[in-house]
C-alpha cells in the first residue's frame, strides 16, 4: 500500500470511531457538546467515506483508463 491509502484508511477509520463514540454520547475530541460538533463529525465521516470510495474505485474516464489498461495485461482481476 502507498502513502495515500494508508492515509485514507486512517482518517476514514478515525472519522467511524469518532462517530461511533459520537452516537453514545461520548466525546472523544475535546470540545464543546454541542450540536455543531455532531455535524461535523457526521460531515467528517461522510467526507472521508467518500474520499477513500472515490480514490479507490476506478469512476473517473481516467481511472477506467487506467483499469482497461491493467485487464489488457491482465494485472487484475
Amino acid at each position: 500500500m502507498d502513502k495515500a491509502t494508508v492515509t485514507r484508511t486512517l482518517v476514514l477509520f478515525i472519522a467511524l470511531i469518532n462517530q461511533i463514540l459520537v452516537t453514545f454520547d461520548l466525546n472523544p475530541i475535546p470540545g464543546n457538546e454541542t450540536i455543531w460538533y455532531e455535524i461535523t463529525s457526521t460531515i467528517l465521516v461522510f467526507g472521508a467515506a467518500i474520499w477513500s470510495w472515490f480514490k479507490n474505485n476506478y469512476i473517473t474516464l481516467r481511472g477506467r483508463k487506467q483499469k482497461e489498461i491493467l485487464q489488457e495485461h491482465q494485472l487484475t482481476h
